[in-house]
């Protein structure tokens, strides 16, 4: 049964964040007040949609949610997971990942289901916690793999060096496998492929990662990571501390195993990705420096290395988790259908508020605002195709709700 009542909203349009401010000086308007009526965008009214809350403070005696994930399962069911926080904490707070599932398409959900416990315990050396799900689902085998993050007595601000998943002082990587559309799950812990020697605190990016469908890698599975590593002294002879990096796990045998990437950037932080029509993996990063606006680099070796193309001044953000998404990952390369890509963030350049639907009909070459699903403070978000052109979106805010709405082809630009 659902946890909340069905709340009904209004997707804005490009004119109504022009409204609201959400370019580049973002901060200084104040968000839509609910009640406003439909915006017109060329003559024509947009859509409304349904809009749900799936978690929040007190449900199941919980103080606290955070940090969303979203897949469609091999048979069909909608998947939704985050953070269970006992407390108010990131890593290495004692979370647990919780699942909810729908199997209608986000019409309804049901009770919550725990993929990983973590375990609450003031006893010194027995807490263990479990955060930041991220989902990749293998469509040829129907398996689903979650990424989390597997932390003991530290986390990404305190984590150290090295890959020995029994020193608690050392954030691990957790992997669960899935062979029933979520159901049951597996568990392994795969810190030593993860975990490059110069890098500490590494950890996966949360929303969701993918499956290449293209060229002579198609079937490849690729999930994006993050960590700071270490300074170089030839480069940082100023004495400048360590660069937070970006990098891909990979695997070309359906998750039987795991290798890594070359890390790129150095504010890059975390990170998504989507595969482009013509092979390539374009990666959009949040930026670590919080310089307003998003980072971007390209992959033409199915995310073994990438190339560093710096600012994206079109996509404002305030320095957020976002996701990336092909609205149409089954389209053929010739397809123009195939260069249209789906994002969302916090669309003000100072903070983490109006929550932003953009679309990309050119493979992310050009960006335009087409929604505003989230007039408030918006934090982590992941967009994801459910088929037929429609749409799902799960994200977070500030109140620690993690909210869900379904957005049908009719209801989106070009149907």
């Amino acid at each position: 049964m659902d946890a909340h009542m069905t709340r009904r909203g209004v997707l804005g349009t490009a004119a109504a964040l022009t409204a609201l401010g959400a370019g580049a000086a973002g901060a200084a308007a104040a968000p839509a007040g609910p009640g406003l009526p439909p915006v017109k965008d060329r003559g024509r009214r947009q859509g409304t949609y349904e809009e749900q809350v799936l978690a929040a403070p007190g449900d199941w005696g919980v103080k606290n949610f955070r940090i969303p994930a979203l897949a469609v399962a091999p048979n069909g069911d909608l998947l939704a997971a985050f953070d269970k926080r006992p407390e108010h904490g990131d890593s290495p707070a004692p979370n647990s990942i919780w699942q909810r599932r729908s199997t209608d398409l986000g019409r309804t959900w049901g009770e919550p289901e725990v993929v990983r416990a973590g375990l609450e315990s003031t006893v010194p050396g027995e807490k263990l916690g479990y955060s930041d799900p991220s989902y990749v689902v293998d469509v040829e085998t129907g398996t689903i793999f979650l990424f989390c993050v597997f932390s003991k007595d530290v986390g990404v601000w305190d984590g150290e060096y090295g890959d020995d998943d029994e020193d608690r002082r050392i954030m691990s990587a957790n992997l669960s496998v899935s062979h029933d559309s979520g159901l049951t799950w597996e568990h392994r812990l795969i810190t030593e492929v993860v975990n490059p020697a110069d890098c500490r605190a590494m950890f996966a990016t949360s929303g969701a990662g993918i499956q290449l469908r293209y060229g002579a890698r198609k079937g490849r599975l690729v999930q994006q990571y993050a960590g700071w590593f270490r300074a170089e002294p030839d480069r940082d002879a100023d004495g400048s501390g360590e660069r937070v990096r970006s990098y891909c796990l990979l695997s070309d045998d359906h998750g039987e195993t795991w290798w890594r990437g070359e890390p790129v950037g150095e504010d890059m932080d975390e990170t998504t990705i989507a595969e482009l029509a013509d092979g390539r993996i374009l990666l959009n990063s949040r930026d670590h420096a919080r310089g307003g606006h998003r980072r971007v680099a390209v992959s033409e070796d199915g995310g073994a290395s990438f190339r560093d193309l710096g600012i994206d001044e079109q996509l404002v953000d305030p320095g957020n988790n976002a996701q990336l998404a092909r609205r149409f990952p089954e389209a053929a390369p010739e397809d123009p259908r195939a260069r249209e890509l789906l994002f969302t963030n916090s669309r003000d350049r100072y903070a983490r508020r109006l929550g932003t639907l953009s679309r990309s009909l050119d493979d992310g070459g050009t960006w335009e605002p087409v929604g505003l699903f989230e007039p408030g403070n918006l934090d982590y978000s992941v967009v994801q195709p459910l088929g037929g052109g429609a749409v799902g979106i799960l994200w977070e805010v500030e109140a620690r709700e993690i909210r869900f709405t379904q957005l049908e082809a009719e209801n989106l630009p070009g149907g």
